[in-house]
């Protein structure tokens, strides 16, 4: 009766149950409303229904054993309440740094991803309030590269460079390649005045070249109307390009010719160009090229306007050019000059003609005068550098070679070369080595008529 009274008061502590280290509770120690459940006999029991209890009965909850936190005494496991979890941020896991699941990107009401607003899918729908309209997904927008039209400084810097190159390598295709990537915009006649102009302190070659360049322009970089414009231009600047070079009204009058010819401009506007002149120049330049336009015989030889130079021109030609060009040397004896000369010719390869006819020039002549002129001559190109020492060379060695045919027409001729290589050598436009190679001739021994026919023996 006792134990049923202490029941109904209510004056017997409840103890906890003890908690194992898996997290378990012992249910064999477990006591509700103070009865040891696992040590009730069935006389227990019937006095427990018998005084039924007001108090809620509730079940130990089974925690983990990450929750809690083991420490032991002497006399055995002391087991303590379970970690307060609200509002924590660590997986049940036991993995991770208590930071926000994936970045703060997981879960409703989030902010998301740092960046994640960069990956975001524009509205395509002109309705939608989110929708941009200068958006490049939109398909109503396209993007082109734009170059910015060049300025007239930029184009004569940059034109000037290729024209240079092209009088280099003759390409007229690199030519128009590299125009195509400029933007010259409405100033394409400008390519042709810096060409032309540039053209003008050049050789005829590079005249030439420069004719055929305006030609190939007229398949589709520049028109009959830029060409014009082109010229009016060089027409109004001819007092200006006369102190640069003399002759620019007739190199003019030349280039106004073969366009004609090369069906890029036509007559009659050359003729209208003579009634309006701007200048004196450009009225002599107009009067040139309509000379040329009115023969029919020079007419068709506009295409040889600026002659054949370089290695086009026959050797007979060359051959004469140079042997005009020696007699013309020796009656002024302007070595400067017929320097000059030699180097329109524009073939470096074939100086050594110069060199041979020079000398067999001097050996004809069988005066020391021309043979010191001879030699001040080639003395001059030597330093120059005009004739180079395998030039200089070659022609002496073809001396040499021919000194057998010489000799019929000049008997002295091994002597006079002798005497000629060495003044050659005392003026430095020889080496050693061409007069190593100076032949000498052999004396022959011949049989006199009262000896019989017989030989003469040589005696010391």
């Amino acid at each position: 009766m006792d134990f049923g009274v202490k029941l109904m008061n209510g004056n017997d502590k409840k103890e906890e149950a003890p908690i194992l280290l898996n997290g378990d509770v012992d249910e064999d120690v477990v006591e509700v409303n103070g009865i040891d459940e696992g040590s009730k006999s069935p006389t227990d029991k019937t006095l427990t229904d018998a005084f039924p209890s007001d108090r809620i009965k509730r079940k130990a909850k089974r925690l983990t054993k990450h929750l809690v936190k083991d420490t032991t005494n002497g006399s055995g496991p002391i087991v303590t309440a379970a970690r307060h979890m609200k509002n924590s941020r660590k997986p049940r896991n036991g993995f991770g740094r208590g930071l926000p699941k994936k970045g703060g990107a997981g879960g409703k009401g989030t902010w998301g991803a740092y960046g994640s607003e960069l990956n975001s899918v524009a509205a395509l729908d002109y309705k939608d309030p989110n929708y941009d309209s200068e958006s490049l997904d939109n398909g109503d927008i396209h993007l082109e590269a734009i170059i910015p039209e060049m300025t007239d400084d930029e184009i004569q810097k940059n034109v000037e460079s290729i024209i240079l190159e092209y009088f280099e390598h003759g390409d007229a295709g690199e030519v128009i390649a590299a125009l195509e990537e400029m933007n010259v915009g409405q100033k394409k006649h400008k390519t042709i005045v810096i060409a032309v102009e540039a053209a003008m302190d050049h050789k005829p070659s590079h005249r030439e070249m420069t004719s055929v360049l305006i030609s190939e322009f007229m398949e589709g970089v520049v028109t009959s109307e830029d060409v014009a414009k082109a010229f009016e231009i060089l027409l109004g600047n001819l007092p200006d390009l006369i102190l640069d070079a003399p002759d620019a009204a007739t190199i003019l009058g030349n280039f106004i010719a073969r366009a004609v010819a090369d069906d890029c401009i036509s007559v009659g506007l050359v003729h209208s160009w003579k009634d309006m002149a701007p200048n004196e120049h450009a009225k002599a330049a107009l009067t040139h090229a309509e000379v040329l336009l009115a023969d029919k015989i020079a007419m068709l030889r506009l295409h040889n306007v600026w002659g054949v130079g370089g290695g086009g021109q026959p050797v007979r030609a060359l051959s004469k050019r140079i042997s005009m060009l020696l007699k013309e040397y020796l009656s002024s004896n302007d070595a400067t000059e017929a320097g000059r000369c030699l180097r329109e010719l524009e073939v470096p390869h074939f100086h050594h003609e110069l060199v041979y006819e020079a000398i067999v020039m001097a050996l004809e002549s069988m005066q020391e005068s021309v043979e010191d002129a001879i030699c001040r001559l080639l003395k001059s190109l030597f330093n120059s550098c005009l004739v180079t020492p395998d030039q200089m060379l070659r022609g002496f060695v073809r001396v040499f070679e021919d000194l057998p045919d010489i000799c019929i027409d000049l008997p002295p001729a091994y002597s006079l070369i002798d005497r000629f290589v060495t003044k050659a050598q005392r003026h430095g436009c020889i080496t050693d080595e061409v007069v190593r190679q100076v032949p000498i001739r052999g004396r022959k021994r011949f049989v006199s008529e009262g000896d019989g026919g017989k030989v003469k023996e040589d005696t010391l």
